[in-house]
């Protein structure tokens, strides 16, 4: 026992000798760097150190990484952002969204798709914002931020269409309480040919500082005027999601008797308003993302509307949403850059979706798979494609939290290994 001890404290001073000579965490060698926002399209290293990118540049010395990711052939870029999610998930069978069976725990959906930051789109609201912050975001590894919903329960299903619930003031001042984390406010499934829930929504965002409001315009017979809402009720900077929804409640946005994009959504994108993708369950349709795709109309956002429903119909992911874009014609450098980027600035947090020195090492690693694939909408309709997104390798905050394939060496870092061992040691002097 004695002679193991020794051998652990020899191994562990070795260990002290080479991390001196070291000067980062990770060193990512080969990788092609896609960054929009800094302008960068090249294959390029990266160094990460104490949860921060620390260098770019065009060869990095590998053997000044504790450990060394092998990116050669694959797209290096920015933590994917999704905005458009549902994450307050819990014991409740009868809430749905809030607290609900209908959310999702983040963690196992988010680092398997290069995604490194979620928004919950409105699943709380300001009465019960305090629940999921302590439940889900405090305890989670993915960056949680959150859009809160006008009604103050949240998405509990009838609860949604309580106009006397729809408190802006109150919205409002949750929001600037926990404003590191609220980032806007959210309407959704309100059905009824009012503008009352829209109006409070926005007047919500503008109590809390001006923050975006996002706009699920629910249904109503006859539907609402969409050309309104963009010109008299939004305000620029407002994002409309499902922007390529055609259901028969909500007015869309390509005319089907044309297949054409309606002349206004030109005029509202010129106005500042947003169009995010915001996919769902029945939120998406070919009929609609085609004929707009034709004419070069692409989202300013790409999001998943991800939850239980959706997860495991033909959405799926974050990154099977992007490879949709990719078969209708938008280059990846877009793609990308409508899930990091323009995200970020949506949302009003640009420190994010970027891979910029001094910022958060949040990063993805992402291949292109060729094969023969199957992308089909809730219709049953399906484009094929012969490339599709993969997630190789993650990092959040500097740390490695998924590895697909074993491409980073050594796959632990040495101390985790060395406690691990330690750890060992101890209990079996036990």
């Amino acid at each position: 026992m004695l002679k193991t001890y020794f051998l652990l404290l020899i191994f562990l001073c070795m260990l002290c000798q080479v991390s001196m000579a070291q000067s980062y965490d990770i060193v990512i060698k080969g990788g092609h760097i896609i960054d929009p926002k800094n302008n960068i399209d090249a294959v390029m290293d990266i160094a990460v150190s104490n949860s921060k990118i620390t260098l770019i540049s065009k060869n990095i010395d590998p053997k000044l990484g504790i450990q060394v990711v092998d990116a050669k052939g694959m797209y290096v870029t920015p933590g994917l952002i999704d905005i458009h999610t549902h994450d307050f998930y819990g014991t409740q069978p009868d809430h749905q969204y809030e607290d609900g069976n209908l959310g999702i725990s983040p963690d196992g959906f988010t680092f398997r798709n290069g995604v490194t930051t979620v928004v919950d789109a409105g699943s709380s609201g300001w009465r019960t914002f305090p629940t999921f912050k302590a439940q889900t975001i405090d305890v989670s590894k993915t960056r949680i931020l959150a859009l809160l919903n006008i009604v103050g329960e949240g998405m509990r299903g009838g609860y949604e269409q309580n106009v006397n619930d729809m408190d802006p003031k109150m919205t409002a001042l949750v929001a600037k309480k926990y404003k590191d984390i609220v980032v806007g406010i959210k309407l959704a499934h309100y059905d009824g040919h009012d503008w009352t829930p829209t109006d409070r929504a926005v007047e919500a965002g503008t109590l809390a500082g001006g923050i975006p409001v996002m706009i699920d315009f629910g249904g109503s017979n006859p539907p609402l005027s969409i050309e309104e809402l963009f010109m008299k009720h939004l305000r620029p900077g407002d994002i409309f999601t499902h922007c390529f929804g055609q259901l028969g409640t909500r007015e869309y946005i390509v005319d089907l008797q044309t297949d054409k994009v309606k002349p206004f959504v030109y005029e509202a994108r010129k106005r500042g308003i947003i169009f995010d993708v915001g996919y769902g369950g029945i939120s998406f349709a070919y009929s609609q993302a085609l004929p707009a795709a034709k004419e070069g109309f692409f989202p300013n956002s790409i999001s998943t509307d991800i939850h239980v429903g959706s997860m495991n119909d033909a959405m799926k992911d974050m990154l099977t949403c992007m490879t949709k874009f990719l078969a209708m014609g938008m280059s990846l450098h877009d793609v990308i850059q409508a899930s990091t980027s323009n995200p970020a600035k949506e949302i009003k947090r640009e420190e994010l979706g970027n891979l910029s020195v001094g910022a958060d090492a949040d990063l993805a690693i992402l291949s292109v798979r060729e094969g023969k694939f199957g992308l089909f909408d809730y219709t049953g309709y399906k484009v094929e494609a012969s490339k599709k997104l993969e997630c190789e390798l993650t990092i959040r905050a500097g740390k490695i939290v998924y590895d697909l394939n074993g491409i980073v060496s050594p796959v632990y870092p040495p101390k985790t290994v060395a406690k691990s061992k330690e750890a060992a040691l101890k209990a079996e002097t036990h």
